[in-house]
């Protein structure tokens, strides 16, 4: 029997019987038309708030941060335990990033020591960046994604895509980074990929002034934080779309808008709710 049936049956007869005895008559269990009533009621105040928080930032932040942000922008407190259950209720849970499968490290040509040493912390903009290479597999054709992260916000300063993993690649995702920046004495910290070991890139950071530091082989904790960068942009951006054919364009087209929304929308804990580039200007 349809919800909207047994409601409006109800609402006719329960001015001459009790809501007990016509559930009982037609079978359905006094739990289940309150049930369905409270959903015909559609979502309290405080439940449309949570649904259009998660909305705003494309269902990509969990429970915690929405608590954050309701007392933060609202100011409302509420227990994270009845967020957690209203964005359950309402099937606006954050995505889950699969786990990363373990891979190694190219073959090297000039390995430099680990000058960060797994130390993430940065005390201002353009001291400590930190790139690596993901693969794209969503399109037509393989492609690839070179990133260069700064450590003080976490902020994308420079990001290239293409259809090789070739030095180049790297090459071009460092001049957009050093691009109007001051890189002199800056720590940029990178895995044991050939691209990075290559004389070509090492050359072109010592240009640059830049400190370079690399990964121990194969310890991907090294580079963590970028790493869970390009688990993240897959898992909210890609992941759910694997079922559907995407063009070589449509994903560069994701990859920018997901770069826009990463650096200026997405809020982070440790920045204290505000996205990286809110998190720069406010310290500027």
């Amino acid at each position: 029997m349809e919800p909207e049936v047994v409601i409006k049956l109800v609402d006719s007869l329960k001015n001459l019987y009790t809501v007990k005895l016509i559930c009982e008559c037609i079978g359905v269990p006094r739990a289940t038309y309150y049930r369905w009533v409270q959903k015909s009621w559609g979502p309290t105040e405080l439940e449309q708030q949570i649904i259009d928080i998660c909305k705003s930032l494309k269902y990509r932040v969990g429970h915690r941060m929405v608590k954050k942000i309701l007392k933060g922008d609202h100011n409302i407190l509420v227990n994270r335990n009845t967020v957690q259950r209203i964005m359950q209720k309402y099937t606006i849970q954050c995505r889950v990033k699969p786990k990363r499968k373990t891979r190694f490290a190219g073959e090297s040509k000039c390995i430099v020591p680990n000058v960060l040493e797994q130390n993430f912390r940065a005390d201002g903009p353009n001291q400590k960046w930190v790139t690596d290479i993901t693969y794209l597999p969503f399109g037509d054709s393989m492609m690839y994604l070179s990133t260069i992260m700064d450590l003080y916000n976490n902020e994308i300063v420079a990001y290239r895509v293409n259809h090789t993993q070739a030095v180049e690649l790297v090459l071009d995702t460092l001049k957009v980074a050093c691009n109007g920046r001051e890189t002199k004495g800056l720590i940029l910290h990178s895995d044991q990929g050939s691209q990075y070991t290559s004389y070509a890139f090492q050359g072109l950071a010592e240009e640059k002034g830049i400190i370079t530091s690399m990964s121990r082989k194969g310890n991907c904790f090294d580079n963590a934080v970028i790493e869970s960068f390009h688990s993240t942009i897959k898992s909210e951006e890609f992941y759910t779309h694997q079922k559907v054919h995407l063009t070589n364009s449509i994903v560069l087209e994701k990859v920018e808008s997901y770069m826009y929304y990463y650096n200026y929308i997405r809020p982070f804990s440790k920045l204290n709710s505000l996205s990286p580039v809110q998190f720069r200007a406010k310290a500027a």
